[in-house]
C-alpha cells in the first residue's frame, strides 16, 4: 500500500513557501557567493567596519584568456543578481534578459557578465536579513545604513576576488545607473565604459518622499516590531505590500496606465459601492504588493531606498558634478526616457553637462517611450540598438575581437 501527500498548490500555501524560500536565500542563496573574513571588513560611509561580509553573484558567459571581456550588470532597488536566470523565489526569468544573453547586445557568447546583489539586499549580499556571526541572530536594525559607494565598494572586492582589473563597461539603470556614476567617479582607472540608464546624480526631494512614504509603511505596520520581526516569526507583509503599491506608481507613467487598465473595472459590470478592487488598475496594484512581500525582506527594502537617498555624486566633490569625472578616460553613454518621471530626462541632462565639463567622452539619447521608468527593463527596440551599438564600439577600442555575424 502507498500513500501520498498532496501539495498544497493554494494561493496562501504558495506564498508561504516563497516567503520560507526568500529567507533562505538570505543566508545561503542559489547562486555562487564570496565570503571576507573577519580580516578583510569592508569601510562603510557610516564610519564602521561591515566584517564577515557576503557577496552573492551570478556570471554568465567566460571570461577571456586576458579576463578583458567583464561586463558589471548593476541592478535597480528591488532587483538582484538574477539578471538572465530564473529567479530561485519567484521561478520567473532574470530581469533584464531583454539585454543579456547570447545574441543580446550584452553578450554573454562574447562578454563576461557579472551581476551581485547589492550589499544590504536580501538574495545572499549582507543584509538586515542576514544573520550577523557575532550574535548568531539576523542583523536587523543592527546592520548599518549603507550608501551607493558602499554597495560599489562591495563590489570592488568581489571583481578583485574574481581577478577582474578593469571591466569593459559597467550598466545599469536606475538604482543600477547610481552606481555605474559612482564606479565611474570612485574607481575610473577600472572602467573603460559606462552605461547609465534612466538615473540621477542625485535623488531629488520627491523621489525621497515617496520612499519615506513606504518606509512609514513598513514601519507603521505592527508586525515590523522596531525591525526584529524575524527573531520573533512573522513579517510586516502589510506595510511593504503598501510601499510597493506607492513606488510602483511611480515606476510607469500616466499613459502606460491608461493603456493598459483606463477605467475598466475587474470582474464586474457595475462599482460594488464599496472598498472593493473595483478597478483593475487597483486589482493590479494589490498583486504587485502581495507578489513583492513573498520575495523581498522589509528591512532591506528600508537600507536600499536610504541608501539611494543619500546619493548625492556632487555634494562629495564640493558641490561639482564634473569634479567627479574630472580626468577620467571613461567612456559614457547616458540614455533616458521621455516619459520617466521618476528619473526625468533633465537628471540625465545634468550628467551629460558635467561629463562635458569634465571633458569626458560622453554621447546621450532620450528615447520615445510611454512606457515610464520601467521602461530600462522592458522591450524597447531603440535601447536594444543604442546598447549594441555603444557596447560594440567600446569593444572594439578596448582590443577585443569584433562581434561575429549572424
Amino acid at each position: 500500500m502507498t500513500s501520498s501527500v498532496q501539495q498544497d498548490n493554494t494561493p496562501k500555501a504558495v506564498a508561504g513557501a516563497s516567503a520560507i524560500q526568500a529567507r533562505r536565500e538570505a543566508d545561503d542563496p542559489h547562486s555562487p557567493v564570496a565570503r571576507f573574513g573577519a580580516g578583510k571588513p569592508l569601510k562603510l560611509d557610516a564610519g564602521v567596519e561591515l566584517s564577515h561580509l557576503q557577496i552573492a553573484y551570478q556570471t554568465y558567459g567566460e571570461p577571456n584568456a586576458a579576463r578583458s571581456n567583464a561586463i558589471l550588470v548593476c541592478h535597480a532597488l528591488t532587483g538582484d543578481q538574477h539578471a538572465a536566470s530564473l529567479n530561485p523565489v519567484t521561478g520567473k526569468p532574470g530581469w533584464w534578459e531583454t539585454l543579456v544573453g547570447p545574441g543580446k547586445p550584452i553578450d554573454t557568447e562574447r562578454f563576461y557578465v557579472i551581476c551581485a546583489n547589492v550589499l544590504g539586499g536580501c538574495m545572499g549580499t549582507t543584509g538586515p536579513a542576514s544573520t550577523n556571526l557575532i550574535t548568531g541572530l539576523p542583523y536587523g536594525l543592527d546592520m548599518p545604513v549603507v550608501t551607493i559607494r558602499d554597495m560599489v565598494n562591495a563590489q570592488a572586492m568581489l571583481l578583485d576576488h574574481l581577478g577582474i582589473d578593469k571591466l569593459l563597461c559597467v550598466a545599469g539603470g536606475s538604482m543600477g545607473g547610481m552606481q555605474v556614476l559612482q564606479w565611474a567617479a570612485s574607481y575610473p582607472e577600472r572602467v573603460f565604459s559606462a552605461l547609465p540608464i534612466a538615473t540621477g546624480a542625485r535623488h531629488s526631494a520627491q523621489n525621497i518622499a515617496f520612499h519615506e512614504v513606504g518606509r512609514q509603511a513598513v514601519m507603521a505596520d505592527p508586525d515590523w516590531r522596531g525591525g526584529h520581526y524575524l527573531a520573533d516569526g512573522v513579517t510586516p507583509h502589510r506595510g511593504l505590500a503598501v510601499a510597493r503599491m506607492a513606488a510602483h506608481i511611480t515606476y510607469m507613467s500616466d499613459q502606460s496606465l491608461h493603456n493598459k487598465f483606463g477605467r475598466r473595472l475587474q470582474d464586474r459590470a457595475m462599482p460594488t459601492f464599496g472598498f472593493d478592487a473595483d478597478f483593475q488598475v487597483e486589482s493590479y496594484l494589490r498583486h504587485q504588493g502581495e507578489s513583492f512581500v513573498q520575495r523581498f525582506d522589509p528591512n532591506s527594502y528600508l537600507y536600499v531606498t536610504r541608501a539611494m537617498d543619500y546619493f548625492d555624486l556632487a555634494a562629495d566633490h564640493d558641490g561639482v558634478l564634473a569634479n567627479a569625472f574630472r580626468g577620467a578616460k571613461t567612456r559614457f553613454c547616458v540614455v533616458s526616457f521621455t516619459s520617466d518621471w521618476l528619473f526625468p530626462t533633465e537628471d540625465s541632462r545634468a550628467i551629460v553637462h558635467a561629463l562635458n565639463a569634465s571633458g569626458a567622452n560622453v554621447s546621450f539619447t532620450e528615447i520615445e517611450s510611454d512606457k515610464g521608468h520601467d521602461a530600462f527593463l522592458l522591450h524597447e527596440p531603440e535601447l536594444t540598438a543604442i546598447t549594441r551599438g555603444f557596447l560594440d564600439s567600446a569593444a572594439r577600442a578596448f582590443g577585443l575581437p569584433a562581434a561575429r555575424q549572424a
